[in-house]
C-alpha cells in the first residue's frame, strides 16, 4: 500500500514550514515518525 501522495506533500509541508528543515530531511524520516511531528506541532499550535 501506498500513502496518499496528496497526504505526504501536506505533511511535507507543513513540516518544511514549522521547522524549516529541507524537503530530503522530511523525507529521509520514517512514516511513523514524521507522523508524530505533524502531531506534535498541531498540539503546539492548539495551545
Amino acid at each position: 500500500m501506498t500513502y496518499a501522495a496528496d497526504r505526504l506533500h501536506e505533511e511535507v509541508a507543513y513540516l518544511a514550514y514549522h521547522f524549516h528543515w529541507s524537503l530530503d530531511q522530511i523525507l529521509d524520516l520514517e512514516h511513523p515518525d514524521r507522523l508524530r511531528y505533524v502531531q506534535h506541532v498541531a498540539r503546539l499550535n492548539e495551545g
